[in-house]
């Protein structure tokens, strides 16, 4: 008899039964050891990234094989919103979906379209050769696969925030995503996500998402970014990424030791307080 499995909780699963915020980090290097070291840190859900990092369907799936063994919910970003990309993730056995760059109510419904069986989407039928059914050892998989996914798309330009209200409305639409680095660069403000029009606008993205009752997250590096858009009542947060994280604390180190005119100097000035990222 072959073993019977019962797919993990999703992200939007999580969130719902969480009495507070979920605290996660990117994972952009590629590497299945480094996602299974973000893993086991300790926050709530790691975002693996097929947009901007050296992902394919191969590095994704060994990594959601490394995560899989840890309480912590894998996000995975597509590199964007198209029918075949979102078929091929989902087959690999990814619950929870982040599709960027939707710009419209419109956008966000075909992309529900393509994460649904017909008669209510378009996503094509092959979950017995794939990983997300565990290859028909989910019992029921086909007919309660829509309930083993959830699906965040991102607002990231200023089209979006004007029409995000009619996005969080959209009918399988489980929560947004807010990306401040695009967002701002939308708004003439390339490289300031603390610009106050930038900060206004992801705060009226978490109030149109409250309203809805869909959760709302945010990428946000800087603490005190973070705590802002927490309080104003995001449900989740992305507050860091593996390769950002190394890049600072290796060049701490360097500071450090070397010197940051290339002379070992043990007692560089403000050495010890650079942020770790």
């Amino acid at each position: 008899m072959p073993i019977r499995l019962t797919l993990p909780p999703t992200f939007a699963d999580r969130i719902d039964a969480a009495d507070r915020p979920q605290v996660g980090m990117w994972v952009c290097s590629g590497s299945p050891l480094v996602a299974e070291i973000a893993a086991g840190s300790g926050l709530d859900w790691v975002l693996i990234d097929g947009e901007h990092s050296p992902n394919g369907l191969e590095s994704i799936l060994a990594q959601l094989q490394a995560v899989a063994a840890y309480p912590v919910a894998p996000v995975v970003r597509v590199p964007y919103g198209d029918t075949v990309v979102i078929k091929q993730f989902l087959d690999l056995g990814v619950q929870n979906l982040l599709v960027p760059m939707v710009d419209s109510a419109e956008q966000a419904a075909e992309i529900v379209r393509a994460v649904r069986y017909p008669t209510g989407g378009v996503r094509g039928v092959g979950s017995s050769l794939a990983r997300a059914s565990r290859w028909n050892r989910v019992d029921g998989y086909l007919q309660a696969a829509s309930s083993t996914i959830s699906l965040v798309v991102q607002i990231e330009s200023a089209a979006a925030v004007a029409a995000v209200d009619e996005i969080a409305a959209t009918p399988g639409v489980d929560g947004l995503f807010v990306g401040p680095a695009d967002l701002a660069a939308s708004m003439g403000h390339l490289g300031q996500q603390s610009h106050p029009e930038v900060v206004d606008a992801v705060l009226a993205s978490i109030r149109a998402g409250v309203a809805a009752g869909v959760p709302v997250g945010v990428n946000a590096f800087a603490p005190a970014d973070a705590d802002r858009y927490l309080e104003a009542g995001a449900s989740f947060v992305a507050v860091g990424a593996d390769v950002a994280l190394l890049a600072r604390a290796s060049e701490a180190l360097a500071d450090r030791f070397i010197g940051p005119t290339g002379a070992p100097d043990a007692t560089s000035a403000g050495a010890d307080e650079r942020p770790s990222y």
